[in-house]
């Protein structure tokens, strides 16, 4: 059962326990049984039977509620690491000098200030201005402790939660932020943000305020120990600023937030500056001590992804993450590197990476056979890549949550067995018999045996080569798809597939897109073959249904790009989310990894196990790195580097 940690009960609420309700059920049948054995029990001649009343037990309604726990924090599994009366979390600076400037990039021409919906694109760094009811740690797999909620309140069959507003909370206009707000907030991106909040709200009955500064989420049946931390992290917003408007709708109008950042000025599509607001209530809180110490941050947009590189080295933004391994090897040789005043840093991690792939729309009846996607696996050559481009930086995606424990591997067996055992006769048998594995070109006939592996797999589908070109055996239609990509540096490892394909007599023709249209697209599944990344974390939970339920699929602004609708699936996870300990997560999010890799509704590209990281030397930064890895709001200018390199601010 999920554990919280508690700081305190609540004060003389009373517990009418198993134990007193058998006592008292006793004491009735006694006196039943007293009265109907005594002489007097049916006294003739108008006696009356002496009865000499049995103590009573005064009983509130309210001591009949469940029993419930107040923390100041809220763990998934195991303890929480802080206490209630911590200082600061162990992965800060508590005495980070606060001001400067930071300056980063996007490649996002944002039309929109409201994040919540589908409409438009949000600018870079929108989140800053807001708050949730409790902050999540850094160095502990899925733990959250008080920001504008002081305190949670949870019954053991976690059937509610009650947070408990801080009374000092206050928007950025200095207004009280209320339990009423936090409903309004909950309600608003249900009934009008995009669709992705009512999945992954969906065990939630109702909010309500019970008073001012308590509100109360009641779940729905069922045994989804996330919930109450899903609803611990809901952006904060305030009612009075919404009241007369669209939330539906884009907008350039500034909107009041409750976090420490707030909108200073923004050129449309181009820049949007945050300043720190300096009125901020909870600045020096546990959860934000060391934390938000630039004054200002700006988001600066490129368009083109070499443009962006080459503004970093020339010193117009600050920090910059690489993903190219080629521009990581070669575009660094600047006499700004060799000097020192550029570092770079390849920060690795064990936290589950997720799953990079190329996706193919499974809502097409081009791609609605398992076997056609499997032999297009041939595709990817990921080992010719990996020495001729990647520079050998990369491993093969071979699991949904490679790079931890939770990722599968082998044959099923023990607890992971028993629970697909119910859904064998859904499930292809090699799942039960062999380790799942994909091509591996470097064996010895490697690329000829994937070759006439996959061949085999089009003409059981239906496919037939004929003239070289692959044709559906009934129909004559050659097998012919688009692939849009958003980056340029794609379309080199595009290209490779693409003649990989043609091999197989399947044509594919590569659209390079902007991204704002690539992210409509692929947010209307509109789409045949596309790249995403999925990406991960610790504690899987809710999420896996935007990802990958079956009502998902037919949801637009959800994340099933790829249109997966597997009753098995849905199955595990259900298993995933109500997990009771972490012994049963790890066995359901393996148990679902495999189901994925089994349906190939993707082919798996690869993962770098950590991030390549390259800034100006104007940083100073905590030593520690958390197991959640490393953020530049943890980070400040240090004033001497600033005047040296004359950049951040001083």
């Amino acid at each position: 059962m999920i554990s919280y940690a508690a700081s305190m009960t609540m004060p003389g609420r009373v517990r009418l326990g198993a134990a007193m309700k058998s006592i008292l059920f006793a004491s009735v049948l006694t006196l039943s049984s007293v009265l109907a054995s005594s002489p007097n029990a049916h006294a003739q001649d108008g006696d009356k039977p002496v009865i000499t009343p049995a103590p009573t037990v005064a009983v509130d309604e309210a001591d009949l509620a469940p029993l419930t726990t107040t923390s100041h924090g809220i763990s998934l599994y195991g303890d929480l690491k802080y206490g209630p009366d911590f200082h600061h979390f162990d992965y800060v600076n508590p005495d980070a000098p606060k001001g400067g400037t930071l300056v980063q990039s996007s490649i996002v021409a944002f039309d929109t200030l409201n994040p919540f919906t589908l409409r438009g694109l949000p600018a870079a760094g929108i989140s800053l201005i807001y708050d949730s009811l409790m902050a999540a740690s850094a160095d502990e797999p899925s733990s959250m402790y008080g920001l504008i909620a002081h305190s949670i309140e949870v019954p053991e069959d976690r059937s509610f939660a009650i947070f408990h507003l801080d009374p000092r909370a206050r928007f950025q206009d200095g207004t009280d932020i209320t339990a009423e707000d936090v409903v309004f907030s909950y309600d608003i991106l249900i009934e009008k943000g995009s669709p992705v909040y009512r999945q992954y709200f969906s065990q939630v009955e109702k909010a309500e305020a019970i008073d001012e500064l308590t509100v109360k989420f009641t779940f729905k049946p069922g045994n989804n120990r996330e919930t109450p931390m899903n609803v611990a992290g809901i952006s904060i917003m305030p009612r009075k600023f919404w009241e007369g408007k669209d939330f539906s709708k884009t907008t350039f109008e500034f909107p009041v937030g409750s976090g420490a950042y707030m909108i200073d000025s923004i050129e449309a599509g181009r820049r949007i500056t945050y300043k720190r607001n300096p009125d901020y209530w909870a600045a020096d809180l546990p959860v934000n001590r060391g934390q938000n110490n630039f004054d200002t941050i700006r988001y600066d947009v490129y368009l083109d992804p070499e443009v962006q590189r080459q503004a970093f080295l020339a010193g117009e933004y600050m920090v910059r993450s690489e993903h190219s391994s080629r521009d990581w090897s070669t575009a660094y040789n600047t006499p700004a590197v060799e000097r020192g005043d550029i570092k770079k840093e390849f920060l690795p991690d064990h936290l589950p990476v997720g799953m990079q792939a190329y996706v193919m729309n499974n809502r097409l009846p081009l791609f609605s056979d398992w076997r056609v996607r499997k032999a297009l696996q041939y595709g990817f050559d990921f080992q010719w890549l990996s020495q001729a481009m990647f520079y050998g930086a990369y491993k093969r995606t071979d699991s949904y949550f490679v790079n931890s424990d939770l990722a599968s591997s082998g044959i099923p067996t023990g607890d992971e067995l028993a629970l697909l055992e119910p859904y064998r006769d859904q499930l292809p048998p090699e799942l039960f018999s062999q380790p799942f594995t994909l091509p591996n070109f470097d064996e010895a006939d490697g690329r000829r045996k994937a070759l006439r592996d996959s061949m085999t797999l089009l003409n059981e589908a239906g496919w037939e080569l004929r003239d070289k070109v692959l044709v559906n055996k009934e129909t004559g239609q050659p097998f012919r798809f688009e692939l849009i990509i958003r980056q340029p540096g794609l379309e080199k490892i595009a290209l490779v597939m693409k003649a990989r394909l043609k091999q197989l007599g399947v044509t594919m023709d590569i659209r390079l897109i902007d991204t704002g249209q690539w992210i409509n697209r692929i947010q209307a599944f509109d789409f045949e073959v596309t790249t995403h990344w999925w990406q991960q974390s610790l504690t899987p939970g809710n999420e896996q249904r935007v990802f990958w339920s079956s009502p998902a699929a037919d949801q637009p602004g959800s994340q099933n790009f790829a249109g997966i609708k597997n009753p098995v699936v849905d199955a595990m996870i259900d298993k995933v989310a109500s997990a009771n300990s972490w012994h049963e997560l790890v066995t359901a999010t393996r148990a679902l990894d495999r189901v994925l890799l089994w349906g190939y509704y993707v082919i798996p590209q690869y993962y770098l196990g950590g991030e390549r990281l390259a800034w100006w030397d104007v940083f100073g930064r905590p030593e520690d790195v958390p197991l959640k890895g490393a953020s530049v709001m943890r980070w400040w200018i240090d004033p001497e580097k600033s005047a040296k390199l004359k950049m951040g601010g001083f």
